[in-house]
């Protein structure tokens, strides 16, 4: 049996899930309209297809002060149910359990009506909240009893009641949030005096034969956050108010730690679900970077959970177990944690999907629908990046008879760079799994071949898709043919190595790429997608490994100190790097909303310096010239990285034209600019559906 631990059955409270896999709580938008429950149906039904054991919803309010935003998912009203419906019966009629998680966002709502244990407003939040009373508190806990058995009358198998992330419930159980002097402030026995009696209201109100899960904060991540003392003692208290299942969360929205992002190490903090779990009377599951079956099997056989919960992995692949229970891995579509469909989406209010699916949360929007055999078509597609191999997947899926065009050596495009990055290792999956599903479809891979008119023509395809991609900008600076001038390909390629001393002209994504390239640690290229080493052995992916990561980012794994927090250290700092950019505005104002962050703090703890404002005046023996707010100076580098954008690579569109050939473009060939692959993968997809 593969993954014996993952797919074994687990009994929690009245039900035996089929296997340990948790689809955990992740909002998408869709839970916010009556009028998207049909698509949220269809969203969960064909994860519960796929093979998941117990699967959780987004958060839903439990009345209008829990509210994530104006108008957001609330059930607190017995016309709200039959939306529920739609979800319940959808995922039980693949065989599936689900949960729905009632979620108070306390001060972290994004709207005026707010309450919390005190009036303190929270730093990334311009609402104030209200204190809240001890009837106010009563009404509160009622509205946790009253949510609950509504879902229970939509069908839902249980509810997981949010304690974690900074949320309502975890303000009262943290001093930082919780500054009452009454029955519900000072110790820790008044402090989680909210979350046992909603528990205690849940359990009276539902009955035994309704999964109650408890999803509780093991590490906060937050000065004066709570103890792992307090945390091991509420767990054996949570489960005898009624919680059957205890869910591991990490870290409040408010903390300077990265706890999702790729720069986190797999399973880094399974760890503290194995304190947990040491003392806790149920079923405990770990979260947080668990994305591929290797990993989720090396957390359970190390003893540290009971299950493990992935939200977003889920969103990229709905049959992740599946391919898990049939030994097909390499064909998994791996979470490469980049957040910028999903997380990215829901912060700028839009409707969240994946990067490397674009099918996620629309499917029954857009329908890969084979063809009829009379109908396949012989399509050519031209250029082996994210947008060609997304494309020639899905044509081959519908039937198409494919040839993709591919004049490296290698698959990938500005992927096979991305990869190169500390804390973006993960974007090789995608390219194993791209190279897994054009063998599997039989699309006929013509690498080292540049793809010309002639060609093309002769080979008679009845449609050519050109995603021939982007080439790196050179900028009109005098000396750019400069020796000491390196194209951030040629870098990242590893072809050219750069000097003790750089200078990074451009600031964009790219620019913070090769920035973090310049100062990480040495590390060895990470493998080819159809490498034996594609897919490391479990226990190198184990926390034991990840130390350099809990000194940079100050994680003190002994938890002796409120919230989990250390001094951080910064890593030693080998080269010396400019960052520069033209405009004078903030570094990296176009980076992800939930990733920006990170890379900003990451480069200025390793000692970039970065200059906005500046003006390349030329490039020569003593280095790179510039004016700045401060005047003319040289930067005496060894090195100048260019990062300033790319050109659409497009020299066979008017040729194909002018032979009447029916010619798509797609991907960085349509729009250069800022290289998005979430847009260039969906691209090649909705082109796909449509030929």
């Amino acid at each position: 049996m593969h993954y014996p631990h993952l797919l074994s059955p687990l009994r929690a409270g009245h039900l035996t899930l089929r296997n340990r896999v948790v689809m955990g709580s992740m909002h998408t938008g869709l839970e916010d309209r009556a009028s998207d429950y049909r698509k949220l149906a269809e969203y969960f039904r064909v994860r519960a297809r796929g093979g998941v054991g117990l699967i959780v919803t987004g958060g839903i309010a439990p009345n209008r002060s829990g509210w994530v935003k104006p108008f957001a998912g609330k059930l607190s009203r017995r016309g709200e149910v039959a939306r529920h419906r739609l979800v319940t019966d959808a995922v039980h009629g693949e065989g599936g359990a689900v949960c729905m998680q009632i979620l108070h966002t306390g001060r972290y709502g994004y709207h005026p009506l707010l309450v919390a244990p005190s009036a303190i407003r929270a730093p990334i939040n311009r609402f104030k909240p209200r204190a809240l009373s001890e009837r106010g508190i009563r009404s509160q806990i009622d509205d946790f009893a009253v949510c609950a058995a509504l879902a229970q009358d939509a069908g839902y198998d249980g509810v997981e009641v949010m304690g974690s992330e900074g949320y309502l419930i975890n303000q009262f159980l943290s001093a930082r949030t919780n500054q009452r002097d009454d029955d519900w402030g000072g110790s820790l026995e008044n402090r989680a005096r909210f979350a046992l009696e909603i528990l205690r209201a849940v359990r009276q109100g539902t009955g035994p034969n309704f999964l109650l899960v408890f999803r509780l904060s093991g590490l906060d991540l937050v000065e004066h956050g709570i103890t792992i003392e307090d945390t091991c003692a509420l767990a054996p208290k949570l489960a005898a108010a009624g919680a059957n299942m205890l869910n591991t969360g990490i870290g409040w929205h408010e903390a300077r730690v990265p706890t999702i992002a790729g720069v986190v190490p797999r399973a880094a903090f399974s760890w503290v679900t194995r304190r947990i779990r040491a003392v806790s009377p149920v079923p405990v599951i770990a979260s947080n970077r668990i994305n591929m079956p290797a990993v989720a099997e090396a957390v359970l056989a190390n003893g540290d959970a009971d299950a493990v919960s992935m939200a977003r992995p889920l969103l990229a692949d709905p049959d992740w177990v599946n391919k898990a229970a049939a030994g097909r891995a390499r064909n998994i579509n791996t979470c490469i944690a980049c957040n910028q469909a999903c997380l990215d989406k829901v912060f700028r209010n839009e409707k969240a999907t994946c990067l490397v699916n674009p099918l996620a949360a629309r499917e029954t929007e857009l329908h890969l629908t084979a063809v009829e055999r009379r109908a396949a078509r012989r399509i050519a597609v031209v250029g082996a990046g994210p947008a060609g191999m997304a494309c020639a997947v899905a044509l081959a899926q519908r039937g198409h008879a494919v040839t993709l065009y591919e004049r490296e050596a290698e698959v990938g495009g500005q992927f096979r760079f991305a990869r190169e990055v500390p804390g973006k290792e993960e974007f090789f999956e995608t390219l194993r799994y791209f190279s897994a599903q054009l063998a599997d479809l039989g699309v006929q891979l013509r690498m080292r071949t540049s793809a010309t008119a002639d060609l093309l023509t002769a080979e008679k395809f009845s449609a050519v898709v050109l995603a021939t991609g982007v080439r790196a900008r050179q900028p009109a600076i005098p000396g750019i043919e400069h020796p000491k001038v390196i194209a951030y390909p040629q870098l990242l390629a590893r072809e050219r190595q750069a000097g003790a001393s750089v200078a990074v002209v451009g600031a964009g994504g790219i620019g913070f790429d090769v920035a973090t390239f310049l100062t990480g640690e040495a590390r060895p290229r990470p493998p080819l997608p159809d490498s034996p080493q594609a897919m490391p052995e479990a226990a190198s992916l184990l926390p034991a490994a990840h130390d350099e990561f809990w000194r940079e980012w100050g994680v003190d794994t002994s938890i002796q100190q409120p919230g989990g927090l250390s001094s951080a250290q910064q890593p030693a700092q080998g080269r010396k790097v400019f960052l520069l950019q033209r405009k004078a505005g903030r570094f990296g104002a176009g980076l992800g909303a939930t990733t920006g962050w990170i890379h900003r703090r990451s480069l200025l703890q390793r000692g970039v310096v970065m200059r906005g404002g500046v003006s390349y005046e030329r490039i020569d023996d003593a280095g790179l010239h510039i004016t700045s707010e401060a005047g003319a100076e040289c930067l005496a580098v060894d090195s100048i990285v260019i990062c300033a954008g790319q050109e659409s690579v497009t020299d066979l569109q008017p040729q194909l034209a002018a032979r009447t050939i029916e010619c798509h473009l797609i991907g960085g060939a349509q729009l250069a600019t800022e290289l998005d692959a979430e847009r260039a993968i969906r691209q090649g997809t909705e082109l796909a559906a449509r030929l």
